[in-house]
This record gives C-alpha cells, structure tokens and sequence, in this order.
C-alpha cells in the first residue's frame, strides 16, 4: 500500500488595492500592489514551489495580482477565475479545497482577508518555529503568501490537518 501523498495549500491575498469610487469587487491595485506582487511571484518562484492549479477570485485586485505574480513563475500553472473566493467564508474556502482533484498535488488560492488568513490559522494545527506567531502579528498584510502542507485527500481538508511551513509577507 502506498503512503498517502504529501500536498500543499498556497495562500496568496491580493497586493495593495486603491480605494476608489468603484465597486469593491472592481478595485484595481494601487501603485505600491502593482510593485508588491511582483515579488511574491518572485519569492514563490525561489522557493521551487509552482502550482498544479491556481484558484482566483473574481475580483480585479486579485486578477490583477495573480497576472504580475504569474509572470515571475518559470512556467504559467493552470488557473482557474472562482467567483466563490470572493467574500468566501472560512466554510466556503474550505469547500473549494475539497473540490480539488486528487492528481494536483500543489494548489494556490489568490483571494482576500480575513478569509485568507482565517483559513491559514484554521488549517495550521502545527507550524514550523515562529511561523504562526509571525502571521498572527502580522494581521497578513497584502502580498502576503503562506504555505502548508499536509497528508491525505483533498476532501480531507478540514481544521488542524495542516502544517504552517512559511509565511512571507511582502516586506519582510
């Protein structure tokens, strides 16, 4: 009998949004998002991790992320636009993740707070060193990317399965 296989859940929320007149789901990035999201494409790509699929919400600050992040990558994973990121309960995020296929091995969301940082702390039943008390302190800033991993099933994904392996936030 095989050992089940080891995953990881990439947590990315959008770079710096403008506040404007417009829609909250239309908010373009600001000047400092657009120069942010860069380097977390960048920070994702030195660390050797490169999606099997990439789940994006909707809205245009994170659209518009996941394109300058992308192009950081050395190559384009499979992306899929999901109108459920956005304004996504920590259920709803949950959800999502157990409608993942079971061939991808490593899944990132790009979505937005408090659900990308409620489901980093829900799903992290353990951490490595400080990571956890780090992202806590934090309040996970904009840009900001955190990775865990954990054994079995998608559809296994609940609470406490996983364990917070990093946590990068744009400037630090």
């Amino acid at each position: 009998m095989s050992a089940e296989p080891t995953r990881r859940i990439v947590l990315l929320r959008h770079a710096k949004a403008e506040w404007s007149d417009v829609d909250d789901h239309e908010r373009p990035l600001a000047e400092r998002g657009r120069k942010d999201a860069p380097v977390a494409g960048r920070r994702l790509a030195g660390s050797g991790i490169v999606p099997d699929l990439v789940l994006c919400s909707t809205s245009a600050r994170t659209r518009e992320t996941w394109k300058l992040a992308v192009h950081e990558l050395p190559q384009r994973p499979r992306t899929v636009y999901e109108d459920r990121l956005y304004e996504a309960s920590l259920g709803e995020l949950i959800a999502v993740i157990n409608e993942t296929p079971e061939d991808v091995a490593d899944l990132l969301l790009v979505g937005h707070n408090p659900g990308m940082h409620g489901l980093a702390d829900a799903l992290a039943g353990s951490a490595e060193g400080d990571t956890l008390a780090r992202m806590n302190r934090s309040g996970f800033p904009t840009a900001s990317i955190a990775v865990l991993t954990f054994t079995g099933s998608w559809k296994s994904v609940e609470h406490g399965v996983g364990s917070l392996v990093a946590f990068w936030p744009p400037h630090g």
